[in-house]
């Protein structure tokens, strides 16, 4: 479990930090406003990386709720969910990005810092063996936090990821 854990953390380390130089980021991008990515870009992104992404309405309108978007994602939540993948080598669908519908806040959907995917066996089991728990958010669900400080709380029906870097 050990070394599991510390191969996990080099290569998380090492996604934050090429996630923040290819952002053209430094030692203070932490209080600079995140770059972000348009919802073409971003498809076209996560499909080469094998991430599929799925929508109840079959549409990406940011302003609609049924839709899945990625308008105005922030590079690090693509590049987060794509080092996810390659590590955890699970097959990942995501079921929400920036559209309305979901909490509000800074660190929101709607900002660009989260995704919803959804939970399989081999995503469940990955993140359990290699995260940490960090208790029950307010509305009672699990989290687990991963060595950068991303936060993954497990809701009822899809996994709610938060990247922070």
């Amino acid at each position: 479990m050990m070394k599991k854990r510390s191969v996990a953390a080099v290569l998380g380390s090492l996604a934050v930090l090429g996630a923040v130089l290819s952002a053209g980021g430094t030692a203070s991008a932490a209080t600079a406003a995140p770059a972000k990515y348009d919802h073409a870009t971003a498809a076209a992104l996560l499909k080469a990386a094998g991430i599929a992404w799925t929508s109840s309405g079959n549409c990406s309108d940011r302003d609609t709720t049924t839709c899945t978007s990625f308008e105005q994602i922030n590079k690090t939540t693509v590049n987060g969910i794509i080092g996810f993948k390659n590590l955890s080598k699970c097959g990942i669908t995501i079921t929400g990005g920036t559209e309305k519908g979901h909490a509000s806040g800074t660190y929101s959907h709607w900002n660009g810092y989260k995704v919803d995917i959804r939970p399989t066996t081999c995503v469940d089991d990955w993140i359990k063996k290699n995260m940490e728990y960090d208790g029950k958010r307010s509305d009672g669900a699990p989290m687990y936090k991963s060595v950068a400080g991303n936060v993954y709380a497990k809701e009822s029906s899809h996994w709610d990821i938060l990247y922070v870097v």
